[in-house]
């Protein structure tokens, strides 16, 4: 867990790091679609997980705000802020495609830096 200490009862933690690699961004994403407008996830990672916030851009548009809160080298801290009054994304044409693997697909590795 993160040593940031959370005030807002509208932030949830969300530590990566305890969550095995084949099922991270399954987890993400349904803990990002668990959410309700105005309730920020607060994200905790070993490693940068770029191809993932393209991913998550790319999935929720302007409905997912992302602020990083740490970016260290070991010490990532994303705050994920749902907004749904926000523009709806456009639809990407793999969206009705199955979701095999994490970042890049098919193989069951994910593209993020550390895997």
């Amino acid at each position: 867990m993160s040593d940031l200490p959370i005030f807002d009862n509208n932030v949830f933690p969300f530590d990566a790091r305890g969550v095995a690699k084949r099922f991270r961004h399954a987890a993400i994403f349904g803990a990002l679609e668990s959410l309700q407008d105005g309730e920020t996830m607060r994200f905790v990672n070993d490693h940068d997980p770029l191809p993932l916030l393209g991913q998550i851009q790319q999935r929720y548009g302007s409905q997912v705000q992302i602020n990083y809160v740490a970016r260290e080298p070991g010490n990532i801290v994303i705050d994920f802020a749902i907004r749904l009054g926000a523009e709806e994304p456009a639809a990407a044409p793999e969206a009705s495609a199955p979701r095999a693997g994490g970042c890049g697909g098919g193989g069951g590795g994910c593209g993020c830096s550390g895997h």
